[in-house]
């Protein structure tokens, strides 16, 4: 192979792979912002700055676009949880995890769920990337949440699975957006007050 057909090769390669990158991008803050029922394709070519023929080179529907991005966030958040310390109490990790959830939420990075009979859940549970991630996440917090459980630090008396589930609705808690519309704090205090409100509940103590 002539090595300069190599490099043109490569090159274009690296040119495709940019700007699929760009899409997922702009794909997944317009689904943090308005949700998938209200995105449209000619949006997300429009603010990627490409021609929405070139886009559909890279995803057939709108579905397997939306399913890209949001298994792009789920490797973020899987390998956010590899690299956690292993040696770490349970608790601090399920916050850690918590606390990283509210940050991407806040930057505009979190995709809104699909509601219950959208086709983009269809989608995902079609993306191989979306349902091992998924799963991956899934399985390494609700073991957390059973050492936190079993150690005391969390309510026994609660079904793992409903505390669980109590963490995902976190990447889709309105009231981040609204005590940031309220302009009294920065997102940290934002992010601490969500904290505390999950984990220390709301009696006083």
């Amino acid at each position: 192979m002539n090595p300069d057909n190599a490099v043109r090769t490569s090159f274009k390669q690296q040119m495709l792979q940019a700007r699929e990158e760009a899409i997922i991008q702009t794909a997944n803050r317009l689904l943090a912002e308005k949700g998938f029922e209200a995105m449209t394709v000619d949006e997300v070519a429009l603010q990627a700055g490409i021609a929405k023929a070139s886009l559909y080179k890279h995803f057939a529907s709108k579905e397997e676009l939306a399913a890209a991005a949001t298994a792009r966030v789920m490797r973020r958040a899987r390998d956010f949880i590899r690299a956690l310390p292993e040696q770490a109490p349970p608790l601090d990790k399920l916050r850690a995890v918590l606390r990283w959830t509210l940050e991407v939420k806040l930057a505009g990075d979190m995709p809104s769920l699909p509601s219950r009979n959208s086709t983009l859940r269809t989608a995902l549970i079609g993306n191989q990337d979306c349902m091992e991630g998924w799963m991956e996440v899934s399985d390494r917090l609700r073991a957390w949440i059973e050492a936190a459980q079993a150690a005391g630090a969390l309510n026994p008396a609660l079904p793992a699975v409903a505390v669980l589930y109590t963490f995902f609705a976190r990447a889709c808690d309105p009231a981040l957006e609204f005590l940031r519309i309220g302009g009294r704090y920065q997102d940290e205090q934002i992010v601490t007050l969500v904290l505390s409100t999950c984990f220390e509940g709301l009696n006083a103590r």
